[in-house]
C-alpha cells in the first residue's frame, strides 16, 4: 500500500507548483479556481470565472476578479468575508485549477496543428501530446517562440534529447501565446550511378558513405572517384564540391555519382 503521507506531500507540491506558475497570471473568463478558507471546510468551493469576469462564493455572492492574480482574488474574498461580519481575519487561498484564458499555437509538422487551451500548468511534452505529436516527416528539432516581459525569444529544442533520460531540462514550461513550430525534415538528393536515386531523409551527422548506402550503393557502372556534392552557399549560389566518403552532408545537398570510364 502506498504511503498516504507521500501522496499528501505530492499533492501539496503539485498545487504549490500550479500556484507558483500562476503567480502573475490575470484571471479571465472560463478559468476554474479552487477556493479554501482556513478552518472553514464548508466554504471550500470550485467555481469558474463567469463571462462578466466574476466568481460566486458562499455568503458574499459575486466578486469581480477579471484580470487580477489569484493572490489578489484571495485578498478580495477575505475582505468581503470580514466586512460582511462572517469570519474574523479569514485566511483565504485561491488556486487556479484550469487556465481557460491561455492558449498556445502548435504549427508545422504535427498531426493536429492549431491553437490549444492551456487548462493547467503545462510542459512542452504536454502540448506536443495535445497536438498529436510530430508527423513522419517532421524534423528532429522544434522551434519555440515565446513572449516574456514584452520581449520575443526563439529557441531550438532537440526532440531526440527531449525524450531521452537527460531531457527533463528541455521539457520547459509553456505559457500563454507561446508558439511551437516543427519544420519539415531536412533531405538530401542522390542521382547518377546509384541503385535508388532520389530524395531521402537527412539523418543527423550523415556522411556521404551513409548516403550511398541509403541510395542502395553504386551500380555496376558507378565509381566513387569524381563524386560531387552540389551545395547552395550562404549567398544562394550553387557550388560544386569534390565529395569524400567521410564528408558530412548538409540539408538539400545533391550527390552526383559518375559513371566509370573503364
Amino acid at each position: 500500500m502506498r504511503n498516504p503521507m507521500k501522496l499528501i506531500l505530492a499533492l501539496c507540491l503539485f498545487l504549490l507548483g500550479l500556484s507558483a506558475q500562476a503567480a502573475d497570471y490575470g484571471l479571465t473568463t472560463g478559468d476554474l479556481v479552487r477556493i479554501t478558507v482556513y478552518d472553514q471546510p464548508d466554504l471550500t468551493t470550485e467555481t469558474r470565472v463567469t463571462e462578466h469576469g466574476s466568481i460566486l462564493f458562499p455568503l458574499i455572492g459575486e466578486i469581480p476578479v477579471s484580470g487580477v492574480t489569484a493572490t489578489e482574488a484571495s485578498s478580495r474574498i477575505a475582505k468581503a468575508l470580514e466586512k460582511g461580519g462572517f469570519i474574523k481575519n479569514p485566511q483565504v487561498n485561491v488556486v487556479i485549477m484550469e487556465f481557460r484564458g491561455q492558449e498556445v499555437s502548435v504549427l508545422g509538422q504535427v498531426n493536429r496543428p492549431g491553437r490549444f487551451p492551456l487548462q493547467k500548468a503545462s510542459k512542452l511534452t504536454d502540448v506536443l501530446a495535445m497536438a498529436g505529436g510530430s508527423t513522419s516527416i517532421g524534423a528532429d528539432t522544434l522551434v519555440l517562440i515565446s513572449q516574456r516581459d514584452g520581449k520575443s525569444t526563439q529557441r531550438e529544442i532537440d526532440l531526440q534529447e527531449l525524450f531521452k533520460s537527460g531531457g527533463p531540462a528541455l521539457n520547459v514550461d509553456i505559457a500563454n501565446n507561446d508558439i511551437l513550430y516543427i519544420p519539415k525534415e531536412s533531405r538530401f538528393y542522390i542521382y547518377g550511378e546509384v541503385q535508388r536515386p532520389g530524395s531521402f531523409r537527412l539523418e543527423r551527422n550523415m556522411t556521404v558513405v551513409q548516403a550511398l548506402s541509403v541510395g542502395g550503393g553504386l551500380t555496376l557502372r558507378g565509381t566513387q572517384k569524381g563524386m560531387q556534392i552540389l551545395r547552395r552557399g550562404a549567398d544562394g549560389q550553387l557550388q560544386t564540391l569534390a565529395a569524400n566518403l567521410a564528408d558530412t552532408l548538409m540539408p538539400d545537398d545533391v550527390i552526383y555519382v559518375k559513371e566509370s570510364l573503364f
